[in-house]
């Protein structure tokens, strides 16, 4: 059947098809959401708890551990951890990847309903839980900073006023502010005066308590009226709880003020944040899934003047970190390159043509092809991005392929004699079926990236099927409008029209390039065993290659923003830690290629951490974010008690609860805690000797200062003392106790009450500090309790219900992935954990391993697919294993390419290698399907046959094969945003098909000759074959 018939018969009708699909890709393409990287959603939901006050190990028993409990027993959960710091837990549930996010939340507040009798019944309020991806960066931060306004007020603002107004925005998902933490009246007790008048802790916070009932207090009704009854029971600054009294002694009103120091303040005064050289608050925000992020961020610009007007005159609102302008960069160098792609494929074909009128047949089918693809990605629902327009990028060397086998078949029957018309009608129904083999070879080859789960498979599901689109249009255009330009541009073989210069020199070149191959073909036919004996090398030295080179997950991206992050050493103070905070902050702005830096101190990182984001200047101004990163590294100074850790922000990032302060992850789990720190500590101390890491970060250690009290149990009954009473004392003095709730129009404010800070300098307070009795007497603490000095971690971390411990590290620079894992695996090795301590890696390294472990096994699973495919189509046991005898040669290629250039074997690389195996294909599939024609239609023997398809095949194989290397090579040369992770597909597709052309335009005739003696010999009657004529051209 002769598909191309009704169209080269309907020219005009084949036309306006092909406009039809140009106007419906134009549509598609403007209608596509923008991003740096195909969506990928973790579904993930964190639940937050507090406890004010409580040491990291009461959080992990108290409340985590009820809480992991209760969840882990909901479906598709496939991580929970837990981190436990001083006065809060953060639980984080990551889920399988097609868990659906809204049922699985479901599921969570039941767990938390469930738990929430056994957990702790002074925590201030329920768990909460929010829905995140945190494999997505924050697309913008705002700071919000004022000279005059305190960081409670601006914290109060941003807060409570922006980030609603911001998550109102369409395609807003999550806004975080940090940075301080919401006003509040502050309480500060003096032990001394409350011992002076008798008064116990608990008696204040019962009267401030009572200060605020705020309680229904219902309506007055008469005949004609009704009056609402209105009090004033709402104190709401500390002026005004100044004057409250707390009891009568001797007849006198003790007032709060006479006891404590009443102040307007904030919840957490261990939280502090900067933009720049000034106190900010950051308002970080997250996109939706799916959303456009350029247009997200657009809409959230766009609202900027309304936004400022909502803020206090003497405050300043600032963007800080803008992801549009690179991802709007990157997107424009992708385009670039995609163009430059197109025009070299169009300069190649216009070379070995040589007349404008025939190359423009096989350019044509190259926008119709890359723009009428932009209508299938748009109804699977992707978006434009690097990898998506990378797809395409590389679809440009290949969609004209089909176009060129069409053309160049169609133009053979014109020299013999036929019209155009004839010569369209036959030679586009002659390759059909060739069509189909290289352009179904292809497809199984793109379609095999969708089967490699998981992570993998929805990060490059988008390249894949964009690809294999990419390829349907490709052939529906070569079958349909192809031949009918065909049949209209090109000349007859008996036309007067005058060659021209470029015609004659191409005809010329292309001669003595056919005649030296001819003569090196019969020269290679003769000593057919060397040639296969070079392919059986080539064999092995793939395998060495590939075991040989450096492997990575993903390109490390520039992505304009560095993340930092400082960790404070194990008991340091919150006060100690700002100078030190200072120092780092000023030896960032003084970097020159550093353009913003926003960052908190404290907060929910705990006291002695930070967390700093760095805006880069543009690209142009400045040399890569590596050597800032490695520049700054060797610039900062060795501070005791203060490490700064820096690494460069990537565009998909592994979900983890860890600080970040390295790129990758290495878990310790066990069931036992105090053996879990004991190697811990031990496998730091050898990681920290492994020259292929950096960055190693334990986190939190056994080093911050605790102090235990000892209570005399007996003494406490004696005395009528119960442990909830010497809690209750503790827990009102020193944990930032909220210990009643402020109402007004737009939030709730708490009043904060603890001890003055003066004294909390020293442990020796706690003797000074009364409990009640049963029978209402006051004694000192000391009469109960006695104190001691010991140590704890700041924090605890749960993974999957096992005490854990995360350490953090980044490779060193040069060093691939690979090796920084190969590294580490060799320091457990030497510091043999006991089968207690189990280790394995998390985040991103835990995903390579996995993709590294199944790699080969992929690989292998695409040619056995792609060999059943061509066994079905070509009805033959032996002819796959012809076609398939291509590819060594493309993976040494591309394996040497990606040696020579120092670059990691990564994920990118990897479909460059899949690339290679369907374009190498399409060359044998060309050569071999010629010469079965030939023997069967023509009676010629095997070598002769094979050798008149590889002399009559070598101008599209050549034009197919420099179109693609050409259409790539703007992928290697590019230097601008986003160039890094398009470079090692450019690299791998460069050197395998530059190999490839040629070492297969010799070894595929020899293999072709190889197997058909092997079929040969199982057939009875086999004609020998017939000798190749010594002059044959």
């Amino acid at each position: 059947m002769n598909l191309s018939r009704p169209f080269v018969r309907r020219p005009v009708a084949s036309l306006l098809l092909a406009i039809a699909v140009l106007l419906l890709g134009l549509l598609s393409w403007r209608l596509m959401p923008v991003a740096p990287l195909p969506q990928v959603d973790f579904p993930a939901i964190v639940v937050n708890a507090n406890l004010p006050g409580a040491d990291p190990e009461t959080m992990a028993s108290t409340v985590a551990a009820p809480l992991e409990r209760a969840m882990g027993s909901i479906a598709g959960v496939t991580a929970l951890r837990s981190s436990s710091n001083t006065g809060s837990t953060t639980v984080m549930l990551q889920f399988e990847l097609d868990r659906n996010i809204n049922d699985a939340a479901r599921d969570v507040q039941a767990a938390i309903n469930a738990a929430q009798a056994t957990l702790p019944s002074g925590m201030p309020s329920r768990p909460s839980y929010r829905k995140i991806n945190p494999s997505q960066a924050p697309v913008l931060t705002l700071a919000l900073s004022s000279r005059d306004l305190s960081p409670g007020k601006l914290y109060d603002v941003a807060s409570t006023i922006l980030a609603q107004k911001i998550a109102q925005v369409p395609g807003v998902g999550d806004v975080t502010v940090s940075g301080a933490s919401l006003p509040a009246v502050r309480v500060q007790l003096n032990p001394n005066a409350l011992a002076a008048y008798g008064i116990a802790l608990d008696d204040v916070r019962r009267a401030l308590t009572d200060a605020n009932p705020l309680r229904p207090r219902g309506d007055l009704v008469g005949n004609d009226l009704q009056w609402q009854i209105q009090t004033s029971d709402q104190l709401r600054r500390a002026e005004e709880y100044r004057p409250l009294i707390i009891r009568y002694v001797d007849g006198r009103a003790v007032r709060l003020g006479d006891i404590a120091t009443v102040t307007d303040s904030v919840e957490n005064r261990y939280s502090s944040g900067f933009h720049n050289n000034e106190p900010a608050v950051s308002i970080e925000v997250s996109r939706q899934p799916g959303a456009n992020i350029v247009e997200t961020i657009d809409a959230i610009n766009a609202q900027l003047p309304a936004l400022h007007a909502l803020v206090p005159a003497s405050a300043e609102l600032k963007v800080v970190l803008d992801r549009s302008p690179v991802i709007r960069a990157t997107l424009h160098e992708a385009q670039i390159t995609l163009l430059l792609a197109a025009g070299l494929v169009v300069l190649v074909v216009l070379g070995f043509l040589g007349s404008l009128r025939a190359a423009l047949i096989p350019s044509v089918a190259i926008p119709v092809s890359l723009i009428g693809t932009f209508t299938i990605m748009y109804l699977y629902g992707f978006s434009l991005n690097n990898l998506s327009l990378m797809a395409l990028i590389v679809a440009a060397g290949l969609v004209v392929d089909d176009a060129i086998v069409v053309m160049e078949n169609i133009q053979r029957h014109i020299e013999r004699g036929m019209t155009p018309f004839r010569a369209a009608m036959r030679g586009a129904g002659e390759v059909g079926f060739t069509l189909l083999a290289m352009n179904v070879a292809l497809i199984v080859v793109f379609v095999s990236i969708l089967f490699m789960g998981g992570l993998v498979e929805r990060l490059f599901r988008e390249f894949s099927i964009t690809l294999a689109a990419a390829m349907v249009v490709s052939l529906a255009v070569s079958l349909t409008l192809t031949p009918s330009l065909c049949a209209r541009l090109l000349p007859r073989h008996d036309s007067t029209e005058r060659r021209n210069r470029l015609q004659e020199t191409s005809e010329r070149l292309f001669g003595w390039l056919l005649d030296g191959y001819s003569r090196s073909l019969r020269w290679s036919l003769r000593r057919a065993p060397w040639v296969l004996l070079i392919l059986v090398g080539v064999v092995a030295l793939n395998v060495t290659l590939y075991i040989a080179i450096p492997k990575g997950f993903l390109p490390e991206q520039d992505t304009g923003q560095l993340r930092a992050f400082v960790r404070g050493d194990d008991g340091a103070s919150y006060q100690s830690m700002l100078p030190k905070m200072e120092i780092y902050r000023q030896l960032l702005l003084a970097d020159p290629a550093v353009e913003d830096v926003v960052g908190s101190s404290g907060g929910d990182r705990g006291i002695s951490n930070a967390r700093i984001d760095v805006r880069l200047k543009p690209r142009a101004e400045r040399v890569s974010a590596d050597e800032v990163v490695a520049r700054l590294r060797t610039s900062q100074p060795a501070l005791p008690a203060g490490i700064l850790f820096l690494n460069v922000n990537q565009d998909l990032r592994m979900p983890n609860l860890s600080d970040n302060s390295g790129s990758y992850e290495l878990t310790l789990l066990s069931g036992d805690l105090d053996l879990l720190r004991q190697w811990e500590t031990r496998v730091l101390e050898a990681m920290r000797n492994v020259p292929e890491i950096t960055d190693v970060d334990g986190g939190p250690g056994e080093g911050t200062q605790q102090i235990t009290l000892d209570i005399d149990r007996e003494a406490a009954r004696r005395l009528g003392v119960d442990m909830n009473t010497i809690t209750q004392v503790l827990n009102n003095s020193f944990s930032q106790r909220q210990v009643a709730t402020l109402y007004s129009t737009l939030n709730q404010y708490r009043i904060v009450m603890e001890v003055e800070p003066q004294y909390t300098q020293s442990p020796t307070v706690l003797n000074q500090l009364l409990i009640l009795t049963a029978d209402g007497t006051r004694i000192p603490l000391s009469a109960v309790a006695t104190y001691r000095y010991s140590q704890v971690n700041d924090r605890v971390s749960h993974t999957d219900q096992f005490a854990s411990a995360d350490i953090s590290f980044s490779a060193a620079e040069g060093v691939a992935l690979e090796q920084a894992i190969e590294g580490v695996q060799r320091a457990l090795a030497e510091v043999m954990l006991p089968t207690a301590v189990q280790a394995r890696m998390g985040g991103t390294a835990s995903s390579f391993v996995q993709s590294a472990e199944t790699q080969p096994l992929l690989i292998l699973g695409v040619l056995i697919a792609v060999y059943l495919v061509l066994g079905v189509l070509y009805e033959s046991l032996l002819h796959p294993i012809t076609i398939l005898s291509t590819l060594p040669s493309a993976g040494i290629g591309a394996l040497l390419a990606l040696r020579l250039t120092n670059t990691p074997f990564t994920l990118i690389a990897l479909l460059g290698l899949f690339l290679l195996i369907g374009v190498v294909m399409k060359n044998a599939i060309l050569m071999i399907d010629f010469a079965l024609v030939a023997q069967r239609r023509e009676g010629l023997s095997p070598l002769r046959a094979i050798y008149k398809a590889a002399r009559m095949r070598l101008r599209p194989i050549l034009m197919t094969n420099l179109a693609g290397l050409l259409g790539a090579l703007p992928l290697v040369l590019g230097s601008g945003d986003g160039a890094e992770m398009r470079q090692p597909l450019g690299i791998a597709i460069v050197g395998g098909l530059a190999v490839s052309q040629l070492l297969t335009l010799y070894t595929t005739p020899v293999v072709y000759l190889y197997l058909d003696r092997l079929r040969a010999r199982r057939e009875p009657a086999a004609p020998a074959p017939a000798a190749l004529p010594q002059g044959e051209h």
